[in-house]
């Protein structure tokens, strides 16, 4: 099982439908139940065994930096972007600094729990380097929180994706949480672009993969759905504190396995 011990971090963007929150304050940043979002991120970074994480910046810039640069247990690098770069073009102008080995993406805003195992170990387990350059955490769109969309991918038994088809619903979406190689990026354009550019061309080329999550997923991209995910947050956090301490056991041993 391969080990990550870099991530990126995607804490750039406006955060335009979280607006007017959005206006002082950068969307990784808001809270929910007294923690950034960024850093409800980061936590699971380091307990998944992660030690170095870059973070790109735009918006509010200063914000985040003074926030996050004094975590503890992470170094965390910062890429600023004059201009914003999309999520593929940011990851790509930090590709310096996140080596040649796999590693992982999260957006700043993305939001989970996990279930039996822990979902970024579940992603190190099913990662195979001879036929994927990227595999994504899916969740079920019926199950997410404060998700109402039409769903983002269709997967087979085995984990291979392809798009929802036109004018039909999808049974997962993605839920801003990645692992991917650095040669995903071969042949990419220079600038700002999406990863939707490079996940288009790993189910071309059938190198494209996801694992289904089998915890608690929070879509928080308006501040009603940012409400909702506090209250449910609140709700699921009360019921696994129980169980808290045998998910740190499980990460505690997976790092010494």
């Amino acid at each position: 099982m391969i080990r990550p011990t870099r991530a990126m971090l995607l804490a750039a963007g406006r955060g335009e439908r979280m607006r007017p929150l959005t206006d002082k304050t950068p969307k990784p940043m808001l809270k929910l139940r007294g923690r950034t979002m960024a850093e409800r991120a980061l936590d699971r970074l380091l307990d998944a065994g992660v030690e170095e994480v870059v973070v790109n910046l735009h918006h509010l810039p200063d914000q985040i930096r003074t926030r996050l640069e004094s975590y503890e247990g992470l170094t965390i690098h910062f890429s600023e972007e004059a201009e914003l770069l999309d999520t593929g073009g940011g990851v790509a102008k930090a590709l310096p600094l996140l080596g040649e080995e796999p590693f992982y993406v999260v957006n700043g805003d993305a939001v989970w729990l996990d279930g039996v195992h822990p979902a970024l170990l579940r992603m190190c387990a099913r990662w195979d380097d001879s036929l994927m350059d990227a595999l994504l955490l899916l969740h079920p769109t019926i199950t997410a929180v404060g998700y109402d969309g039409p769903g983002d991918f269709m997967m087979t038994p085995e984990g291979r994706l392809r798009r929802r088809p036109e004018r039909e619903l999808a049974p997962f979406a993605f839920t801003g949480v990645q692992l991917i190689h650095p040669r995903l990026f071969k042949d990419a354009p220079a600038g700002a672009f999406s990863f939707n550019l490079l996940w288009d061309r790993a189910i071309e080329a059938d190198r494209l993969a996801g694992v289904r999550h089998d915890g608690t997923w929070y879509h928080v991209g308006t501040p009603d759905a940012l409400e909702l995910a506090e209250e449910e947050l609140a709700y699921d956090l009360g019921e696994s504190e129980a169980w808290a301490h045998n998910v740190k056991a499980y990460y505690d041993a997976a790092r010494t396995s």
